[in-house]
C-alpha cells in the first residue's frame, strides 16, 4: 500500500520520490525545502506531505498525521490540497480512524483527474480494505490499475496491483494474488524502489502461506527480513504475518511470543489499527495454548478497538474468539449457541470463511449437547461443504464436520470414512512441509479427526480398530520417508556460527563475564536456523500404518503395548501372537502423577545418594505406576519381551525401574509403525564410532576402554572430537557411542545439544546425515529426552535419529553419574558385540547392575532406555 506525487517544484518532488526508497533522506530533503528559500504554498504542502509519508514508513504515525495536516493547511491549489487530503486519509486508516479516513479520501476525488484520480481510487481501496469491505476494495484497486495503464503510470500500477494481490491472497484467491504481486515486484524492481520491492516480496510470502506453501512462505519471510535489516527500516506490523504463519502450522509457543511482541511494539509506536489486530492475535494464540483468561481479555479489548475504528468484520472475528473461550470454560446455553451461529454467519458474509467454519462446527457440538440434534445437523451440513476446496486445514475440517454429521445420524461407518478422508488430506499437506519440526507441530491439525476415530473404535469395542486409529496420527512425522535436507551453505554456516557463539557463551558463564550480548546473538542465530531448516521442501511420502497381522508376524514372541489417552482414561491395546485386546488402565491423571513421582524419586537417588527415604520413595512410586500400567495386562505379558508405545506424556518413563519391566527386554517406540520400520531396516556395516566430549574426565576413559571391546572402532577424543568429525564418523557406522555432556531444550528440542570439542552438536545437524548409523548409544545425561508435540510427536535426538533411519538408540532419560555409567555401558557393549540385540543386552546389563544392591546403581541402570527396534 502507498501514496505518491503530482507535478510540483523539483526539490519537493525529490522528497516525495525518496519516500519509499530512503524515508530518512526524504525527511531531510523535505526539511531543507521548508527551511531554505521561499517555497510557494504548493511546494511547502508537498514537502510537508513527503515528510508525513516518510514518517509513516518509519511507523511514526502521530508525526505523520501532524505533517499531513500541515500539508493540507499549506496547500495553495485545490489539486494539491486534494492530494494532501488523500495522503491524510491513508495514514488515518493506518491509525485505525477508518471513518475519518474514508471521508477524507472520498472528498479528495472530485478535485483529481488522470493518474491523481487513480491514486485516490487506490487509497480509497486501502481504507475500504482496512474496514473489511473487501469486494468494494477490490473494485477500487481494479479502477486504479485501469487508470494507471491508461496514463502509463508504472508506479501507480505497481502499488494498486500489490494491494489487490495482497487482499486476494487473504481471501484465498492465490492465482490472482500471485499474478498481481509478481507484476508489482517486477515493476518496483525496474523502478529501483528497493523498499517497495521488499514489501511486495513479503506479500508474496503471505500469498504462499495462504496457499498452503509453508516452506515457501518461510523462505520468503527469512530472505525479506534480511532486506529490511539492510535497509534499516522497521516493520513491526509484519510480525502479524509471521504470527499467522506460525499459527497455521501450528507453532503455538512461538505464535504466543510473536503476538505479545507485536502488541508491545505497535503500542509503543501508536499504530492503533495494527495494534487491534495484534491484540486479536494474542487472543487467538492464548486460546490455542489453553489460556482462556488471556484469550477472553485480549479478544474483548480487540473487539472494542475494532468497533471504534468502524471495522465491524474484524469485531466479529474477535467475538468469535471470545465465544470459543466461553465454550471451553464449560458454558452450555441456548444464548451461547445463538451467539455462535450469529457470529459464524457474520464471518461468512464478510470474508472470514476459516473462523466461520470453526465456529459453526463448535456450535453444532453445543447444539447436540443441548439436545437440539436437528439444529446440529443443519450447521454441520453447511460446514461440510468446506471439504471440497480451500487449504488442507479447511478441507480437513470439512471432512471432520461430515464425519460428525454422519455419526450424529447413526452412520458410524460413514463417519469413519469421512475421518479417513480428512486425515488423508492432512497427510499430503504434512508430506509437503519437509522439515521435521513443521511436520511434528502440524500434528495438531489431525488431532480432532484421529481422536474422533479412536472414540468410534472404543465405542465399538474393536481393539484392532483402536490400534489402527491411534496409529493413524501418532508420531506421523516419523512415518514420513526420510528426505535428506539440501546441503544448504547458509544453514551449514549458521550452524557453525551457533556452535562458536554457544561455546563463547559457556566460557563466559564459567568465567563470570557478561553474557547478555552473546545470548542475544545466540537467539538470533537460532531463529535464523529455524527459518532456514523449515524452508526444506517436502516430498518424502508417507509410510502406511501396518495391520495387526503384519505387526504380529514381526513381533514374534514379543508383546506390543500401545497406550491410548481417551477422554479422562488411559487405555492400552495389547498385541500378542497376532491377537489384539483392549484394556482400561484407569484414570489418566493418576498415571501421569505416578510417573512424575517415579521420575522425581530416581533423580533424588542419583543426586543425593542411596538413603532409606529416597529408596522408599522410589519403591512406592514404581509400585503405584507399575500396578496401574501392567496389573490388567499381567496374564498376557508373561515373561515375554515388551515393545512399549507410550503416550507423549509418558515418553520419559524409566521403564527398567518398574517391577514388571526389570530384567525384561523393553523397547520404546514413538509408534508401532515407527517400530516396525526400524525393525525391518538393514544395519549398515561401517566401522564403529567412539567419541568423547570435553569437560567430562570420565568420557575419554570410557571410550578408550570401549575401544578394547570394539576393535577397529574410530576413536575421537580431545580436540579431535569436533562436530564435523563426529557427524562424519556417524555416517554409515554400524554402531556409535558418544560420551558427552548433553543439554535438553524443552523450548525447542531440535536445539538439544551434545557438547563436543568445538562446541555443541545440535539435533538439527544430525538431520543432514546421508547414511544414519545402525545403533547409537548416548551416555550423556537426559540425552534420551524428547519434547512432545500434538499427535504424540516426539522431537529431539531420538526422533531425528529414528526418522533418519537408525535402527536403535540407547540413551538416558535422567541425569547419570559418570563412573557408574561407564561400568554399565562397558557391559552393554560386550553383550552387543557378542551378538545380543540392543534391548536384550541392555536388560541383561541392567539386571546385573541392579543386583549390586546400591540405590544409585539401580537408578543409573533404570535411567537407560532402548528406543527404536530393540
Amino acid at each position: 500500500m502507498g501514496d505518491s506525487a503530482g507535478s510540483v517544484a523539483p526539490t519537493a518532488r525529490a522528497a516525495l520520490d525518496a519516500v519509499q526508497r530512503y524515508p530518512r533522506e526524504a525527511i531531510m530533503i523535505g526539511r531543507r525545502v521548508l527551511e531554505t528559500g521561499q517555497p510557494d504554498a504548493d511546494e511547502r504542502s508537498t514537502a510537508e506531505r513527503a515528510i508525513g509519508l516518510a514518517l509513516r514508513e518509519l511507523n511514526d504515525l502521530p508525526g505523520a498525521l501532524r505533517h499531513l495536516r500541515r500539508a493540507l493547511r499549506a496547500a495553495g491549489s485545490p489539486r494539491v490540497a486534494a492530494l494532501a487530503r488523500m495522503s491524510l486519509g491513508f495514514v488515518l486508516a493506518n491509525a485505525g480512524r477508518t471513518s475519518a479516513a474514508l471521508a477524507a479520501v472520498t472528498s479528495a476525488l472530485p478535485q483529481l483527474t488522470g493518474a491523481d484520480a487513480g491514486r485516490a481510487r487506490m487509497q480509497r481501496g486501502v481504507v475500504l480494505h482496512f474496514r473489511g469491505q473487501f469486494e468494494a476494495a477490490v473494485r477500487e484497486y481494479g479502477i486504479a490499475v485501469d487508470i494507471a495503464q491508461r496514463e502509463g503510470d508504472l508506479l501507480l500500477e505497481a502499488r494498486a496491483r500489490n494491494n489487490r494481490g495482497l487482499l486476494n491472497a487473504h481471501r484465498g484467491a492465490s492465482l490472482g494474488a500471485d499474478d498481481d504481486l509478481g507484476s508489482a515486484a517486477a515493476i518496483f524492481q525496474r523502478l529501483g524502489l528497493d523498499l517497495a520491492a521488499a514489501d511486495v516480496r513479503w506479500n508474496l510470502g503471505i500469498a504462499a502461506s495462504h496457499g498452503g506453501d509453508i516452506p515457501g512462505a518461510l523462505r520468503r519471510f527469512a530472505a525479506v527480513e534480511e532486506e529490511y535489516a539492510q535497509l534499516k527500516v522497521p516493520r513491526p506490523a509484519l510480525l502479524l504475518d509471521r504470527f499467522e504463519l506460525l499459527l497455521s502450522v501450528p507453532l503455538v509457543d512461538e505464535a504466543v511470543e510473536v503476538a505479545s511482541l507485536a502488541v508491545r511494539e505497535l503500542q509503543r509506536r501508536g499504530m492503533a489499527s495494527d495494534l487491534a489486530e495484534a491484540l486479536l492475535a494474542r487472543a487467538r494464540a492464548a486460546l490455542l495454548a489453553g489460556d482462556l483468561t488471556t484469550a477472553t481479555e485480549a479478544a474483548a479489548a480487540a473487539r472494542v478497538r475494532f468497533r471504534r475504528q468502524g471495522r465491524r468484520t474484524w469485531a466479529a472475528f474477535a467475538r468469535h474468539v471470545e465465544l470459543r473461550a466461553e465454550l471451553r470454560r464449560g458454558t452450555r446455553s441456548a444464548a451461547l449457541l445463538a451467539a455462535m451461529v450469529r457470529t459464524a454467519d457474520q464471518l461468512d458474509a464478510t470474508g472470514w470463511p476459516v473462523p466461520a467454519l470453526t465456529t459453526r462446527i463448535e456450535a453444532a457440538g453445543l447444539a447436540a449437547a443441548l439436545g437440539r440434534t436437528g439444529r446440529a445437523l443443519e450447521l454441520l451440513a453447511v460446514a461440510a461443504r468446506a471439504r471440497r476446496r480451500g487449504t488442507a486445514s479447511r478441507r480437513a475440517q470439512g471432512w471432520y464436520a461430515l464425519a460428525l454429521s454422519r455419526r450424529l445420524g447413526g452412520d458410524h461407518q460413514g463417519g469413519a470414512r469421512a475421518l479417513q478422508r480428512g486425515l488423508a488430506v492432512l497427510d499430503g499437506h504434512r508430506a509437503a512441509l519437509g522439515a521435521t519440526e513443521l511436520r511434528a507441530h502440524s500434528g495438531a491439525h489431525g488431532q480432532e479427526l484421529a481422536a474422533e476415530g479412536v472414540d468410534l473404535a472404543i465405542s465399538s469395542g474393536t481393539p484392532a480398530q483402536v490400534l489402527a486409529w491411534t496409529e493413524r496420527w501418532r508420531a506421523s512425522a516419523l512415518r514420513m520417508r526420510a528426505v535428506l535436507p539440501p546441503q544448504d551453505v547458509g544453514l551449514a554456516a549458521a550452524l557453525a556460527e551457533l556452535r562458536m557463539v554457544s561455546g563463547a557463551l559457556e566460557e563466559a558463564l564459567l568465567t563470570g563475564r557478561p553474557v547478555t550480548a552473546l545470548r542475544r546473538r545466540q537467539a538470533r542465530l537460532e531463529r535464523h536456523i529455524r527459518e532456514l531448516a523449515r524452508g526444506v521442501d517436502g516430498g518424502g511420502g508417507l509410510l502406511a500404518p501396518p495391520g495387526v497381522h503384519t505387526l504380529g508376524e514381526c513381533l514374534g514372541r514379543a508383546v506390543l503395548v500401545e497406550l491410548v489417552a481417551h477422554r479422562e482414561r488411559l487405555r492400552a491395546v495389547l498385541l500378542r501372537d497376532g491377537r489384539a485386546t483392549l484394556h482400561d488402565l484407569g484414570p489418566l491423571e493418576a498415571a501421569l502423577h505416578a510417573a512424575r513421582l517415579h521420575r522425581f524419586g530416581l533423580r533424588r537417588l542419583v543426586v543425593t545418594g542411596d538413603t532409606p527415604d529416597a529408596r522408599a520413595g522410589v519403591a512406592h512410586a514404581s509400585a503405584a505406576l507399575d500396578r496401574q500400567l501392567f496389573e490388567p495386562l499381567r496374564a498376557r505379558l508373561a515373561d515375554r519381551p515388551l515393545v512399549m508405545v507410550p503416550i507423549g506424556a509418558l515418553h520419559a518413563v524409566a521403564w527398567a525401574g518398574l517391577p514388571t519391566c526389570a530384567g525384561r527386554p523393553v523397547t520404546v517406540a514413538p509408534s508401532a509403525t515407527a517400530w516396525l520400520h526400524a525393525a525391518r531396516r538393514t544395519v549398515p556395516d561401517g566401522s564403529p564410532l567412539l567419541a568423547a566430549g570435553p569437560r567430562l574426565p570420565a568420557a575419554e576413559t570410557e571410550v578408550r576402554l570401549l575401544s578394547q571391546v570394539l576393535p577397529g572402532a574410530r576413536l575421537l577424543a580431545g580436540k579431535g572430537a569436533t562436530a564435523e568429525a563426529v557427524t562424519t564418523g556417524l555416517d554409515g557406522a554400524r554402531l556409535a557411542h558418544i560420551a558427552a555432556h548433553g543439554t535438553f531444550r524443552a523450548d525447542n528440542p531440535l536445539f538439544s545439544t551434545l557438547e563436543l570439542a568445538d562446541g555443541p552438536l545440535t539435533a538439527y545437524e544430525l538431520e543432514r546425515l546421508p547414511r544414519p548409523p545402525g545403533c547409537v548409544v548416548l551416555s550423556a545425561c537426559d540425552s534420551g529426552l524428547s519434547g512432545v508435540r500434538p499427535g504424540d510427536e516426539v522431537m529431539g535426538f531420538t526422533s531425528v535419529l529414528l526418522a533418519l533411519g537408525a535402527s536403535s538408540l540407547i540413551a538416558a532419560v535422567l541425569p547419570v553419574p559418570a563412573d557408574l555409567t561407564t561400568a554399565l555401558v562397558l557391559d552393554l557393549h560386550r553383550r552387543m558385540e557378542a551378538g545380543v540385540r540392543p534391548a536384550s543386552a541392555l536388560a541383561a546389563a541392567q539386571r546385573e547392575f541392579t543386583a549390586l544392591g546400591d540405590g544409585s546403581a539401580q537408578a543409573t541402570a533404570a535411567a537407560f532406555v532402548c528406543f527404536g527396534a530393540g
